[in-house]
């Protein structure tokens, strides 16, 4: 990470501010991806400079599958992020994880189908790892952060990613238990790719708000029971960053994991075979690689 560590934060629904920043400025920031889902909102936070993003727009105007991911990968590794922690409002796929626990995702399984899932295409070709989809050393940060929140934080589980915006039919839930995951959400891909491939450190927060349709209680909540779980939950998030952001502010240098390197050995096409055009669309994501 660089001298000056910038934390970038996603927030989900319900999460669509952070408490206690100071010197906020919601300014906008161009991508030639398009449109982010909105301003982006800097401010510093015990000392670090934090940059937060709302994913579904301020009074969440933008479903699931009309998310721009790219323009807010972009838009937030222009504004100088290095490590990204996403809020992430889910369902819960096992009795262990009732409403309002937080879980620390550390794998994801992608049964999305209607998303620009690459930043990289015709012209320029390229294939990040992404067998360890999460960077450890902001899973740690974010462990010892609840801790000391005093938070129902579980590390580890899978967060399946179905397209929405309808939830899961009854087989559906079933089959997304019987593939061994932890929560079902529609937010998180291919956010956590674009996240890899744009060399941020990211981390995935999933809070439960109510358990999936296979559970035999899921019929009896209503929606004033979600949303005052999603209003907690957002609550708690708040605390949570307040706890993680001085922790990831103290910690320099590069990280463990290469998460900053991830293009080093990921771009395929020949420098004289590169398109012009798409090289410098790619100028915050991986102009480092490109320029080696």
């Amino acid at each position: 990470m660089a001298a000056t560590p910038v934390i970038g934060i996603i927030g989900g629904s319900g999460l669509y501010q952070i408490d206690g920043l100071a010197e906020v400025e919601w300014r906008r920031v161009a991508s030639p991806f398009g449109e982010p889902s909105d301003e982006l909102c800097f401010g510093t936070l015990a000392g670090t400079r934090v940059v937060f993003l709302p994913r579904h727009g301020r009074g969440h105007r933008i479903p699931p599958s009309e998310i721009n991911f790219r323009a807010n990968i972009d838009a937030l590794k222009r504004a100088g992020v290095g490590a990204l922690i996403s809020l992430s409002a889910v369902g819960s796929l096992k009795a262990e994880l009732p409403p309002g626990s937080f879980v620390l995702v550390d794998q994801f399984i992608d049964r999305t189908f209607a998303r620009n899932k690459s930043f990289f295409g015709t012209g320029l070709v390229a294939h990040v790892a992404f067998g360890h989809p999460v960077c450890a050393r902001l899973g740690d940060a974010l462990a010892a952060a609840g801790r000391e929140a005093g938070l129902p934080l579980h590390r580890g589980g899978a967060y399946l990613c179905m397209e929405g915006p309808q939830f899961s039919t009854l087989a559906e839930s079933h089959m997304h238990r019987a593939a061994n995951a932890a929560v079902v959400g529609m937010t998180n891909m291919p956010e956590a790719k674009l996240a890899r491939e744009a060399e941020l450190c990211y981390a995935t927060v999933a809070m439960v708000t109510d358990f999936d349709c296979w559970h035999p209680d899921h019929d009896h909540v209503s929606v004033e029971m979600i949303v005052g779980v999603l209003l907690a939950n957002a609550d708690r998030a708040r605390a949570l960053v307040k706890a993680v952001v001085p922790i990831l502010g103290a910690q320099h240098g590069p990280c463990p994991q290469g998460c900053q390197h991830a293009l080093d050995n990921a771009i395929i096409t020949a420098p004289e075979a590169r398109d012009p055009a798409l090289v410098a669309k790619l100028d915050a994501v991986a102009g480092r690689a490109l320029r080696r």
